[in-house]
């Protein structure tokens, strides 16, 4: 007895083992950034630990640009559900630009650092100083993968490949640029709080 996929049921396996893959990647990298986080608190105990260490006030500036980056592309992919295309152009193109801005001020918040003195290495390095600038550098590694695939999205949204029925690439990128945002959050405010 042979069983007949339809091309319905092919597309939801599909879109259901391509989200398992993704929720298998965000929680490996959820998993490494706990590891670098621990490391972090283990170091507290060390002499070179900077007690009266700032945040620069661009990494705060991020914080709110890449959580507008959530929202534009929550607004996208909303829009693509209606077959708007022209909000959903707007959108994506918002959200691009809000993850280009959260990356320039990730760098001026690393030249604040450097200008107050602190360097990541070397004479004027700490500990706190270098795990800060461990666990940004691997964030804005994770964020170049979100750009790339935003661009695609946009290239492929620019082919008229998404529409009200075909919205996987969008939802996926979506999930992605989610995972991106709370996991700066949690970033922002562990650091905030364990400096």
């Amino acid at each position: 007895m042979s069983v007949t996929i339809t091309t319905e049921e092919q597309k939801q396996r599909s879109a259901k083992s391509s989200k398992m893959i993704l929720l298998f990647a965000m929680v490996s990298m959820f998993m490494m950034f706990a590891g670098l986080t621990s490391a972090f608190i283990v170091s507290k105990s060390r002499v070179d630990w900077l007690k009266d260490f700032q945040l620069p006030t661009a990494f705060y500036v991020s914080t709110v640009l890449i959580v507008a980056c959530s929202v534009t592309f929550h607004l996208a992919k909303k829009a693509i559900q209606k077959d708007d295309r022209s909000q959903t152009t707007l959108m994506l193109l918002a959200t691009l630009a809000l993850g280009v801005s959260f990356v320039v001020s990730q760098f001026e918040g690393f030249g604040q650092i450097i200008e107050s003195g602190y360097y990541m290495t070397g004479q004027g390095s700490s500990i706190t100083v270098t795990f800060l600038y461990i666990i940004a550098f691997m964030h804005l590694l994770h964020l170049a993968g979100g750009l790339i695939s935003l661009l695609i999205i946009i290239y492929n949204h620019f082919k008229q490949k998404y529409n009200s029925t075909q919205t996987l690439g969008i939802e996926l990128g979506a999930m992605y640029w989610h995972f991106l945002d709370l996991l700066w959050v949690l970033l922002f405010l562990f650091i905030y709080f364990f400096k």
